[in-house]
C-alpha cells in the first residue's frame, strides 16, 4: 500500500504543478477579472482538472502494484499520462483561442473581444493600418474605443452586414481608437442601475446594495454592462474622470 500511495502522491504533485503553471500563466496574462468570468473559463478548467487531478492520479493508485512487471507498469503509466496531456492540451488550446484581447466600447455597448473573434485577414489589415492597437499574442487585454468608420458608405456596410450575421466593427481592429478618445461618447451612454433593462429586478436590487457598500452612487448615470459571450458584469465609472471604479457580477 505504501508503494501505491507514494506513486499516487508523486503523480498528483506533478499534475498539480503542471496545471498551476499552465493555467496560472493564462490567468495572469489574459484572464484576470473579469475575463475569467466572462469567458466561462472555469468550465474548461473544471473538465481538465477532473481528468488530470482526479482520474489520472486515481488510476495510478489502482494500477501501481509493486508486484507488477516494471515494463507493464511503465506502459500503463504512459497511457494514463498521455490521456492527461491530451486533456491539458485541449484545455490550454481552448483557453488560448478564447483569451480576451479587448474590452471595447462601441456605439452604446461594452463588449469583450476574444482571439477567436478576429479573422486572420482582419488582424493583417490592422497591423498595416493601425499597428498601435493591432492584436499581438503577447498583448494583455486592452480597453479600446471601436467607433464606426467616418466614411458613411463603410459604416453603412458594416451595420447592414452585422444585421445579417456579418462582422461587427468590434471585430475590425483597423478601426480601433484609444479608449480615452471615446470617453465623451461613453459618458452619453451611461445609465443608472435602475435604467439597465437587461437586469432583473432582483439583480438591480443586489447591485445597488453592493454599490452602496462600496461607496458608489447607484442612482447616478455611471454604469454600463460589459458583455461576454453569454455573461455580463456591471462596470461602474467615476462620474468625473470616467475611470473604472468597480466591475460587479450581477
Amino acid at each position: 500500500m505504501r508503494f501505491r500511495l507514494r506513486a499516487f502522491s508523486l503523480h498528483l504533485s506533478a499534475s498539480l504543478t503542471l496545471l498551476a503553471l499552465t493555467f496560472g500563466g493564462l490567468y495572469v496574462g489574459w484572464y484576470r477579472w473579469p475575463g475569467w468570468y466572462l469567458a466561462g473559463a472555469a468550465h474548461v478548467v473544471g473538465i481538465v482538472m477532473l481528468v488530470d487531478l482526479v482520474l489520472g492520479p486515481t488510476l495510478t493508485l489502482i494500477i501501481a502494484n509493486p508486484s507488477k512487471p516494471r515494463r507493464e507498469l511503465a506502459r500503463d503509466l504512459i497511457i494514463i499520462v498521455t490521456v492527461q496531456l491530451a486533456a491539458l492540451v485541449y484545455g490550454a488550446d481552448t483557453l488560448w483561442r478564447g483569451r480576451p484581447l479587448y474590452y471595447t466600447f462601441s456605439v452604446n455597448r461594452l463588449e469583450m473581444v476574444v482571439a477567436s473573434d478576429l479573422k486572420a485577414s482582419e488582424i493583417a489589415l490592422a497591423r498595416q493600418q493601425n499597428p498601435t492597437l493591432a492584436p499581438h499574442w503577447y498583448e494583455r487585454p486592452r480597453w479600446i474605443w471601436a467607433p464606426l468608420p467616418d466614411n458613411t458608405d463603410e459604416a453603412t456596410k458594416i451595420v447592414q452586414g452585422t444585421v445579417f450575421g456579418g462582422q461587427d466593427v468590434i471585430q475590425m481592429p483597423r478601426y480601433f481608437k484609444p479608449w480615452e478618445q471615446g470617453l465623451s461618447k461613453l459618458r452619453e451612454q451611461l445609465l443608472t442601475v435602475g435604467e439597465i433593462k437587461e437586469l432583473s429586478g432582483a439583480e438591480r436590487a443586489a447591485l445597488q446594495t453592493r454599490m452602496l457598500a462600496l461607496g458608489l452612487a447607484s442612482e447616478r448615470r455611471n454604469a454600463l454592462l460589459l458583455w461576454g459571450d453569454s455573461r455580463r458584469v456591471l462596470v461602474s465609472f467615476d462620474p468625473a474622470t470616467l475611470k473604472i471604479r468597480a466591475m460587479l457580477e450581477p
